[in-house]
């Protein structure tokens, strides 16, 4: 064991008993990092956690959607503030819905375009195993509305293309994706600006949809839901599986 590994811990606890009594207990283990809510997002929503990713900062307020004044809690120095009172019970409805889905074996998929959202959509797929996917460069235009020439009839045929589910992290660059979801019946969920219509998807989020710290943790809290309901689903299908076994012993019974 050298020197150095042993110095550096009785230094942090010298300094933690130090400053405790200053009212400072703050360390490198429980001192928040920007990356948090990428790398270990919360499960749960919180007015404070949306409030320090920024998800209240709308647009400049003569560009503000007249469908999102419901959503607008007033202006500040010319920038919308967005209504997080409103915010937050829409996400935890989003969240349930997406618990929902995986909990019945659907598919799922993460959009968001930017170069700064593709960590995000990437890591939510993850996630959700082999039922979360995620679109991080562009939607092809047609992915759900022309199928056959793109994809083929044999795989049309075999293979679930149509997902149940898809979550835009940046709306306003795949309109053509929402609209193609629409055609299909599919249901979608958005982060909405003050500068978009909160009509163009199903179950909008009022939130800042150009921060990339929102756009984490919403995507997290979104994920960890469909997280849990991925588990509910193996373990239904594991009971069947069970049940199943059972039956088809002979000497069950």
């Amino acid at each position: 064991m050298s020197l150095q590994s042993t110095v550096r811990p009785w230094l942090a606890a010298s300094a933690l008993k130090h400053f405790i009594k200053y009212g400072s207990t703050q360390n490198a283990s429980n001192t928040y990092k920007p990356r948090d809510a990428l790398h270990k997002p919360t499960a749960q929503a919180t007015i404070s956690a949306l409030l320090a990713s920024g998800a209240h900062f709308g647009h400049s307020a003569s560009r503000m959607n007249p469908n999102f004044v419901p959503y607008a809690y007033g202006t500040r120095a010319g920038i919308t503030i967005i209504d997080l009172d409103q915010t937050l019970p829409m996400l935890r409805r989003a969240a349930n819905l997406v618990r929902a889905i995986a909990s019945s074996g659907g598919q799922i998929v993460f959009i968001g375009t930017r170069p700064d959202l593709r960590p995000i959509v990437q890591r939510a797929a993850q996630r959700l195993g082999s039922q979360g996917y995620h679109v991080g460069d562009r939607w092809l235009p047609g992915t759900l509305t022309n199928k056959i020439p793109l994809f083929g009839l044999d795989v049309v045929k075999e293979t679930k293309v149509t997902p149940d589910l898809v979550i835009f992290l940046n709306p306003l660059s795949n309109v053509n994706a929402i609209r193609e979801c629409a055609i299909e019946h599919v249901p979608t969920i958005a982060l909405v600006d003050s500068n978009a219509d909160p009509r163009i998807v199903m179950y909008p989020i009022p939130a800042n949809d150009e921060s990339t710290r929102t756009a984490e943790l919403i995507g997290g809290i979104l994920s960890i839901a469909g997280r849990e309901g991925v588990a509910l689903w193996e373990a239904k299908q594991k009971r069947e599986e069970d049940k199943i076994a059972k039956l088809s012993n002979p000497l069950y019974g």
